[in-house]
């Protein structure tokens, strides 16, 4: 009964992995921003400021309220395709990070809830369709995030203030929960403060610093001792690949 138990839980683990990646295509439509070298996305509503630098390049996305999840969707993989419009439209796909927040009110509503909507930077937008097109409709679906390297931790803030900015996650690429923990402390659940940014209000000056990842697939990473005692605010440290 105990292996039966393993094996089933195992299986709807892959389930929900082959749900969430790869899976049916919904509809949305795609817009673009940022000008063609794409520095106007830069910065954004995920904190990852320099895209460049930060290895998500220039193939990345702003989604609309019914997207963006709160930000929990930030970091996240998509593959878009332009459909049904024979003039616009250019063949096959892209696969684009959500990096930004594309807020109501804008582009004449079509960031509005419950809109699902992908405001593109412009050079992915080129990949699925022509410029002149300004707006077409699109399909999406989940897909893997490919990362080079290990997950990124930025630690920000102050004592008793620890804001962790957490990038570079491939598999999902969207964290959902975040725990941490001090050479001298047990795990610490971290509260969603904004975008990819964690909080943690615990005093862990001083101490080594482990982090417990979880992705949108349920996949859960630990990076143990990550951060050394010496760590200084501002800092990034790389931790486990995903």
């Amino acid at each position: 009964m105990e292996i039966l138990t393993v094996y089933l839980a195992a299986f709807l683990t892959m389930l929900k992995i082959i749900q969430c990646h790869g899976g049916g295509w919904s509809n949305a439509h795609a817009t673009f921003y940022g000008g063609g070298d794409a520095s106007g996305t830069m910065g954004g509503a995920c904190g990852y400021g320099n895209l460049y630098s930060q290895g998500y390049g220039t193939n990345t996305a702003a989604l609309s309220t019914a997207l963006f999840n709160n930000g929990l969707a930030c970091g996240g993989c998509f593959e878009l395709k332009c459909t049904n419009d024979a003039k616009w439209c250019l063949p096959g796909s892209i696969i684009v990070t959500a990096t930004n927040f594309c807020p109501p009110n804008s582009l004449g509503g079509w960031c509005d809830s419950p809109k699902q909507h992908f405001d593109l930077s412009q050079p992915a937008f080129l990949h699925i369709a022509q410029y002149k097109a300004g707006i077409v409709p699109v399909m999406y679906r989940r897909a893997a995030c490919k990362k080079s390297g290990g997950i990124k931790f930025q630690i920000n803030g102050h004592s008793y203030f620890n804001l962790v900015l957490i990038s570079n996650v491939g598999g999902a690429g969207d964290v959902v929960s975040t725990s941490i923990k001090g050479s001298k402390t047990g795990w610490q659940k971290m509260s969603h403060n904004w975008g990819q940014n964690w909080q943690s209000n615990s005093y862990l000056n001083g101490q080594a610093l482990s982090f417990k990842v979880t992705t949108s697939d349920g996949r859960t990473v630990i990076s143990n001792n990550v951060a050394p005692p010496n760590w200084g605010f501002g800092q990034t440290f790389v931790g486990t690949r995903f």
